[in-house]
């Protein structure tokens, strides 16, 4: 009797284990579907982003141009025959685009469809005119052939972002999409790659709007960036991780130090106006008080990613070169510098690339600017990247659109190339114990 009683016991007791063991079993397959699931929801909104991105600002990489047979006529560029650059800066260069339109319709003589006429053509255009014939005044008295861009409109709807319907309140009226068509079937109306976008500043048009001004921008703050906070970085970590005594206020400093790198951009771009600007009295949006507060954003992120890297290298290493009879300052420099470089450097790539996608700190010191000129130096105004990209989104004109999502395009390469770079050093550079 009692051993069919122990015999139901460890029967049921199996079956207890069986049942545990199947629940466990289902718990972990369920875990594992979340994050299958997870997985696939981020990878659906990341493509979902980016085709959204791809498919809006694509269009913005090509510009269409009309082909006008433009006579620099000596009578309105250099009446004088003087070639006086003054003369030619100011001339009338709109005439001439007037005149070579009106070759193409010469059956529009009417103030109407003159007007008409000129406004297919971008305002920038005259600037492309006068910037040829100043780099090359050999060009007065001669007819050529010249591509210039059309305006903001036009562009839209031969790209297939406006109606052609004139019923449901399209721009352009019957005879201004007829004057279109004839151009585009002549071949004199066509999409060119936009080299405005990469060689420009910004621009109220559209169809001129640039990014080098912004990229340049981001250079210049990026490089002074780079020069404070990489040195100060690293030696900040080396002296916290290899040389100050553990205590009380090390700790202190050290808690603060992972708490800087969480603390919102937008605080360190206030602490930037009140002292770059108000103390020190530093110029607004100028690259250089850009580059300084992003120094302060990326700092505390390469001073953590620095002593990581110190702290991977073994401690028989120290040893070794200490029991050599080396110094610390000479352990350092000579034998765990060199071997955490790696791990730094891609600690420091991390940090600027944080840095360059920062809008907030950059906004809060004046970067926020409608700056035309290319800076010159970090002490001429200036925008960046990000912050061009927040001024192009609240344009309202419907060309900016495209250029904002080419902009982010721009960045994101930009993200993407510095990522790359990390990955290329730590692989590279790597050693392994």
């Amino acid at each position: 009797m009692s051993d069919l009683v122990q015999q139901l016991s460890r029967s049921a007791t199996a079956d207890r284990v069986q049942a545990r063991l199947k629940q466990r079993y289902a718990a972990e397959r369920r875990f594992r579907a979340y994050g299958v699931v997870a997985i696939g929801l981020a990878l659906l909104f990341l493509v979902t982003l980016l085709t959204s991105i791809i498919g809006k600002g694509s269009s913005a990489f090509f510009q269409n141009e009309i082909q006008l047979n433009i006579t620099f006529e000596p009578a309105v560029i250099d009446s004088e025959g003087l070639r006086d650059p003054a003369a030619i800066a100011g001339a009338d260069y709109q005439a001439l685009i007037r005149t070579a339109l009106g070759s193409l319709f010469p059956e529009d003589t009417d103030r109407a469809s003159r007007r008409e006429l000129i406004h297919l053509i971008s305002q920038g255009a005259e600037l492309e005119l006068r910037k040829m014939v100043m780099n090359d005044p050999a060009l007065i008295g001669t007819t050529r052939p010249v591509w210039l861009p059309v305006a903001a409109p036009v562009d839209q709807l031969l790209k297939g972002h406006m109606s052609r319907n004139t019923e449901l309140g399209g721009q352009f009226n019957a005879r201004e999409l007829a004057r279109i068509d004839h151009l585009t079937g002549q071949g004199l109306l066509a999409a060119k790659f936009n080299k405005w976008l990469f060689t420009q500043g910004d621009s109220r048009q559209p169809e001129l709007a640039g990014l080098w001004g912004a990229v340049v921008g981001s250079f210049y703050s990026l490089l002074v960036t780079l020069a404070l906070s990489f040195p100060l970085g690293v030696a900040a970590a080396v002296y916290l991780e290899e040389f100050a005594v553990k205590n009380r206020w090390t700790d202190i400093i050290e808690v603060n130090i992972n708490n800087l790198a969480a603390v919102p951009s937008i605080v360190f771009g206030l602490l930037g106006l009140e002292i770059f600007l108000n103390v020190f009295g530093l110029p607004r949006s100028a690259p250089l008080v850009g580059g300084l507060a992003l120094t302060l954003v990326s700092l505390p992120t390469i001073i953590i990613a620095a002593r990581v890297a110190l702290k991977a290298v073994p401690p028989w290493i120290r040893e070794a070169a200490l029991g050599l009879g080396a110094s610390r300052l000479q352990m350092v420099t000579h034998h765990v510098l060199p071997l955490a470089m790696p791990g730094i450097l891609t600690g420091t790539i991390i940090g600027m690339a944080r840095a360059v996608g920062e809008s907030a700190p950059l906004l809060m010191i004046g970067m926020v600017a409608f700056v035309v000129n290319i800076p010159a130096t970090p002490l001429d105004p200036s925008t960046a990247l990000p912050v061009q990209i927040y001024l192009w989104a609240a344009s309202p004109e419907r060309a900016f659109v495209e250029r904002t999502s080419a902009a982010i395009l721009v960045l994101l390469c930009f993200l993407a190339v510095m990522n790359a770079t990390a990955i290329f050093l730590r692989k590279r550079y790597e050693r392994r114990w």
